[in-house]
């Protein structure tokens, strides 16, 4: 099993550690280390197929799990978050949100 870490700011001016800091708390907490980062600076309406994102699901396998600091950072839209919940589900991927 392989834990990866989704992190996306949208321009270059945003800082990642934030949300770093909180994914690597709760990985600890929930026993989900070692974490392997994907970050990405590129905007939430770009398709997420087409960003690093797509990248990490299209190389996870059954039984990995995707951290995400909020759940707006998969996407901005609710259609393309649905899509990518979808996406990991049919391939046994679990996705855990750290802030709700």
């Amino acid at each position: 099993m392989t834990t990866y870490a989704y992190i996306r700011v949208s321009t270059d001016r945003q800082d990642l550690d934030n949300q770093r800091h909180g994914v690597i708390e709760y990985a600890k907490q929930h026993g989900l280390e070692p974490l392997t980062f994907f970050d990405d600076t590129v905007t939430g309406k770009k398709n997420w197929r087409e960003r690093d994102l797509g990248k990490l699901l299209d190389q996870a396998k059954k039984g990995d799990v995707l951290l995400v600091a909020e759940i707006s950072r998969l996407a901005r839209s609710t259609l393309q978050v649905l899509e990518i919940l979808q996406h990991a589900a049919e391939k046994e991927i679990a996705v855990h949100v750290v802030k709700n």
